[in-house]
Order: structure tokens, then C-alpha cells, then sequence
């Protein structure tokens, strides 16, 4: 088995924002179900920006999970290396304060600190404007495949195996905000006013 020194899954998005939230369900789903060895850290990096960066500086490897607009069907799956990844990263942001994460790695890269391995696995989302929705049901169904996707890619490109855990992990979610209790307790858009005010949109509430 090889080292597993300065390796990082790192899942970004805004869970308060649909498909936004996949990179971030991913990591818990795989901190859930799944133990990695001394060196291999498992993060939930939100939508922090550059306050992620000295998490990845001189990194051996950074396996990134997002959602990424490739410009193709909802739900469709795919991973990217190496220079192929910053180019896809950050594309959209959920508010105009938002750094994408393309210009954490491009901020790496002027310090000549970049991680060493960079791996992209993302998921085309369906809906990113809806305000406190949870996963869509195409995009959802991808999580497993981007858990399975890093366990390979620690296993095949670094010698690492990860050992399903006897008992659910706890730690990386708040519990409030877990998947299950986040999805399960959403009140309906009207009690929830997610459509906007009359006064500014001309829509009902």
C-alpha cells in the first residue's frame, strides 16, 4: 500500500442551492461509509474560496468533487486531470462575493504551490437556482458513482485503500445539515418564500 501523505478529497458547493450541494454530499456520503488511512483528509470546503488555499498547497494529490457545467445533459459524469481541471472549476457562482476555486489553484500556481496530482470529478447539474432545494433526483443519483470514483482513484493511482467503516462516520456534516435531515425537513416553497418578493420579481410568494 503507498503513502498516503498530502492527499485531500475536497467537495465544494453550496448545499443551499440544489445540484450546487453535490461536491459537498459526496465527501459526507464517503466520510459516512468509509475510513482512510493516516494522511488521506476527507473535507467539506463549501464555498470558502481562497480561504481553502493553505489546504492545497503543495499537496501530493487533491481529488476535487464538484459540480460543473460541461455543457451536457443533466446528470452526466465525468472526471478530469491535471491542466484539463481549473478551466471547468467556478464557472458559476452563487453570488458576486464568491471566488471560484479555479483562481485558488491559479493563486497556488503563481506561489508555485500547487497540488502535484489534480483530479476533477464532477457531475453536469440540472437545477442550481433553487434556494434551500436539495440534490435533483438525476443529479442524486451520481453520488454513489463519485464516491466509488475517488475510492478508485486513491486505490489505482496511489496504492490506497479505504475500509468501510463498521458504523456511520460522523463529523464532517453538522448533523442539522446532513443530507437526509436537510432534504427530509425542506418546508414547501410557499412556506418558505423561495420565489422572491412580489414587490421587486412581479411573482407571488
Amino acid at each position: 500500500m503507498g503513502s498516503a501523505d498530502g492527499i485531500l478529497v475536497l467537495g465544494i458547493g453550496n448545499i443551499l442551492w440544489a445540484d450546487e450541494g453535490f461536491g459537498v454530499r459526496v465527501v459526507e456520503a464517503l466520510d459516512r461509509d468509509f475510513a482512510l488511512p493516516e494522511g488521506v483528509r476527507v473535507m467539506d470546503g463549501g464555498t470558502q474560496g481562497l480561504y481553502l488555499l493553505p489546504h492545497i498547497e503543495n499537496l501530493d494529490a487533491l481529488i476535487i468533487v464538484d459540480a460543473i457545467d460541461y455543457g451536457l445533459a443533466p446528470g452526466s459524469f465525468r472526471t478530469l486531470r491535471g491542466a484539463d481541471v481549473p478551466a471547468f472549476l467556478g464557472a458559476h457562482k452563487m453570488s458576486l462575493h464568491q471566488t471560484g476555486f479555479q483562481d485558488v489553484l491559479a493563486t497556488a500556481q503563481l506561489m508555485d504551490r500547487c497540488p502535484r496530482d489534480l483530479v476533477l470529478i464532477g457531475v453536469q447539474p440540472a437545477v442550481l437556482d433553487d434556494y434551500g432545494g436539495g440534490l435533483t433526483d438525476v443529479v442524486a443519483a451520481r453520488v454513489q458513482e463519485a464516491v466509488d470514483a475517488v475510492l478508485a482513484e486513491l486505490r489505482d493511482r496511489h496504492g490506497i485503500e479505504a475500509r468501510r467503516r463498521d458504523e456511520a462516520g460522523s463529523g464532517l456534516i453538522d448533523p442539522r445539515l446532513s443530507r437526509d435531515a436537510y432534504e427530509s425537513g425542506r418546508p414547501s416553497a410557499e412556506a418558505a418564500c423561495r420565489v422572491g418578493d412580489p414587490r421587486v420579481l412581479g411573482l407571488g410568494c
